[in-house]
């Protein structure tokens, strides 16, 4: 009786152990989801301050029309690209905030527009909301992290497999702006 006790033991132990595996894989995937929704929701607030800026522009100077053209356009392609291509959400995102910065840099032509207090409430909120797209990415990317290292480790790895738990791809900056944040910024008092 006591060999059938222990086979009962061991076998309550590995399911036991699936279970509590599986559970967390289950988890972890649901924060990368959950992730992706917040950077989507600061994605969304960039998307809606993005009229008001335009408009704001055109009314306050006679600004370079192929610069607002740019900057539409790039909201135009962010909104329509689906968040689960993550590679491809970043490329237009990061076209989209080129575009948005050469507005704040030629806005430096234009004192009107840069005396305005519109103009200067939205570039505040837009400054903000990038911050909070850059924190939405790395809870993002942390969350990617810890379910991929769940996935490769051993002996989750054998859960993920038996239940075909993917990795979840990195939220990445293209090239030219990782350079950009590789550079110093220059301070002039």
């Amino acid at each position: 009786m006591t060999p059938l006790f222990i086979l009962i033991g061991i076998l309550a132990v590995i399911v036991l152990w699936l279970i509590v595996s599986y559970n967390s894989l289950i988890t972890l995937r649901n924060r990368v989801k959950e992730a992706l929704s917040d950077i989507d929701v600061q994605f969304k607030r960039r998307y809606d301050l993005i009229p008001n800026l335009i408009n704001t522009v055109k009314g306050a100077a006679n600004f370079e029309t192929s610069t607002l053209e740019k900057v539409i356009a790039a909201r135009n392609s962010a909104m329509g690209t689906p968040s689960a291509d993550i590679a491809h959400k970043g490329e237009v995102e990061n076209q989209l905030t080129g575009a948005l910065k050469s507005i704040f840099a030629l806005s430096e032509s234009y004192p009107d527009l840069k005396a305005s207090a519109n103009f200067l409430e939205l570039q505040r909120e837009l400054t903000d909301t990038e911050d909070k797209i850059q924190s939405a990415r790395r809870f993002y990317n942390n969350a990617v992290l810890d379910l991929n290292t769940k996935i490769e480790t051993f002996p989750s790895l054998i859960v993920a497999r038996m239940f075909s738990f993917v990795q979840a791809e990195f939220f990445k900056l293209d090239e030219k702006e990782a350079a950009t944040a590789a550079e110093p910024v220059a301070v002039q008092f």
